[in-house]
């Protein structure tokens, strides 16, 4: 079964950084994509990043481009979302999800980790 775990996640002032980690078990084919979503108390929830290890292909969502940095470690099966200059709006518990699909992209994230909680102090 295909396992994620996700991590990093803590209180820091506006403008400071923190690095997520997804760690991902149970998958050895390079066949899927990694999505980050994030969702904050009372809304809805919003895919943050995708990396694809099928193509290569990454996106951010236009709040945090230029601001975060999405990457992997292939050697640890590790995914990482490095978000700097962070800001009170950031504030939510952030997931790292699969799409084991076959899509290359993250279309149908089947598989999730329990999520982290990033909170932002203005």
């Amino acid at each position: 079964d295909v396992q994620l775990q996700a991590s990093g996640g803590g209180l820091v002032q506006a403008g400071g950084s923190l690095r997520l980690s997804c760690v991902i078990s149970g998958f050895s084919s390079d066949d899927y994509a990694i999505g980050w979503l994030r969702q904050a108390p009372g809304k809805q929830r919003e895919g943050v990043s995708c990396i694809s290890f099928k193509n290569g292909y990454i996106s951010y969502t236009d709040s945090v481009k230029g601001r975060s940095t999405v990457s992997s470690d292939r050697a640890k099966n590790t995914v990482y979302l490095q978000m700097n200059n962070l800001k009170p709006e950031d504030t939510a518990v952030y997931y790292c999800a699969a799409d084991v699909s076959g899509s290359g992209y993250c279309r149908y994230l089947e598989e999730w980790g329990q999520g982290t909680l990033v909170t932002v102090s203005s």
